[in-house]
């Protein structure tokens, strides 16, 4: 992968209705499936699409643009920083099957904003940061404490 990637992540009910309905719609098949979890990479436009349990079905849980590599979120999380715009950190992390690099901000109309690289697939889920479960939970308008955040 050589250029950026939106991502868009919504929640559903049920993962395995879910997944045949998206591979009619999109006529691919998924990228990854779990119990909890299933993911499609949409080449043309280039799209990581995202299914969840958990939330309001048929809701967004967060968007975001995945980059082609730690270079380039780390120049991204300097730019946003400059800004003064609040965001949640996060090296290293495990969530959605998948270890990344990443940051997180909020839009003016308290949308998460996940801004990461992938580092590698890994078989479990774990997205055990306190820090990020609050920031996910937090509404509009709500600010970012970036001692105590999301999971």
């Amino acid at each position: 992968m050589s250029h950026n990637t939106f991502h868009i992540s919504m929640h559903v009910k049920d993962i395995p209705t879910a997944v045949e309905q998206y591979k009619k719609m999109l006529g691919i098949e998924p990228a990854k499936v779990k119990a909890d979890y299933a993911k499609f990479e949409i080449a043309d436009p280039p799209v990581i699409f995202s299914l969840t349990l958990g939330g309001e079905p048929g809701k967004v849980s967060h968007v975001g643009i995945r980059y082609p590599g730690t270079g380039e979120v780390a120049t991204e999380k300097v730019r946003v920083k400059n800004l003064d715009i609040p965001m949640l950190e996060q090296e290293g992390a495990t969530c959605c099957y998948a270890k990344a690099n990443k940051f997180w901000v909020r839009d003016t109309e308290g949308m998460p904003w996940e801004f990461y690289t992938l580092l590698e697939d890994v078989e479990a889920e774990t997205a055990a940061d306190p820090r990020l479960r609050e920031f996910l939970e937090q509404g509009k308008g709500a600010e970012i404490d970036p001692a105590g955040c999301c999971a």
